[in-house]
């Protein structure tokens, strides 16, 4: 890992801490399903898509395969995903730059002793996954995607790995329908930036990560990896669904849409 992604792993957990965003205990087991505390609501709406990739992705995946799937968490923070698809009888595969014991790796030694032998973990980058290829099943974008620094090579990456006839699936990063309402965002984090995160906002926003997808970016940075991508809409809260509307009411930019992205690996 080069000297930059250490330094934003640093400060990224020193971030998360102060947010409150460690899981202990059986709010950690009982991942994304938080019903209390200031993340809840965001935890509703992962909620939703974790129902759906295991219902609508992993199964028929393994219905398909006729056995259990060797899965690759990728940005996998504390294991929760990893976690939820082992007790289903999955083997799984955490990845993540961080193995702090906020919410990244570190924290992942809890859960994994509930489940033996059907979680692993490694500290790397998905920019360079140190796996043999045509190794999982399934590779698993859990919420980290838009940071990656080349989307192009992140993926092929992944599809490096995933052997042929599995599939490849983004789950919780932000997509617009346009670039301009991503580049719109982009600038306001950065210009929030110090309000934010303080001292660490140099740190935090330094890296040129890709922040936000789109349904042509995707496609552009696929072209040459054979991946055809759709998109499984995910019913996602009332309160939720209802956020295009409240900011055309108001004369925003159109907000992000999470929902599933799902391609197989030719």
């Amino acid at each position: 890992m080069n000297a930059a992604l250490s330094t934003f792993a640093v400060a990224y957990a020193e971030h998360r801490a102060e947010e409150g965003r460690g899981y202990a205990g059986h709010d950690l087991i009982n991942l994304p399903y938080l019903r209390s505390g200031a993340f809840a609501k965001q935890w509703a709406v992962r909620a939703r898509s974790f129902e759906d990739l295991q219902r609508r992705v992993v199964q028929r995946l393994s219905d398909r395969m006729l056995r259990p799937l060797q899965v690759l968490d990728l940005g996998a923070g504390n294991g929760w995903l990893s976690f939820r698809l082992a007790i289903g009888g999955h083997s799984t595969i955490a990845l993540d730059i961080r193995d702090d014991m906020v919410d990244g790796l570190g924290a992942w030694t809890a859960l994994a002793a509930l489940v033996p032998y059907r979680m692993e973990r490694l500290v790397a980058s998905f920019e360079a996954i140190p796996l043999p290829p045509a190794s999982v099943d399934l590779a698993v974008f859990n919420a980290s995607l838009h940071y990656a620094l080349d989307l192009e090579a992140v993926l092929g990456e992944a599809a490096r790995v995933v052997r042929p006839g599995g599939q490849l699936a983004i789950v919780d990063s932000p997509f617009y329908g346009s670039d301009r309402d991503g580049k719109a965002m982009a600038a306001e984090k950065k210009a929030n930036a110090g309000a934010a995160f303080g001292a660490r906002a140099e740190a935090l926003t330094s890296l040129p990560m890709v922040e936000y997808l789109t349904r042509r970016r995707l496609a552009a940075a696929s072209s040459g990896l054979g991946l055809r991508w759709r998109r499984l809409k995910v019913a996602y809260p009332l309160w939720y669904e209802l956020r295009p509307w409240q900011a055309l009411l108001r004369a925003q930019r159109a907000p992000s849409r999470f929902d599933i992205w799902v391609a197989e690996r030719p």
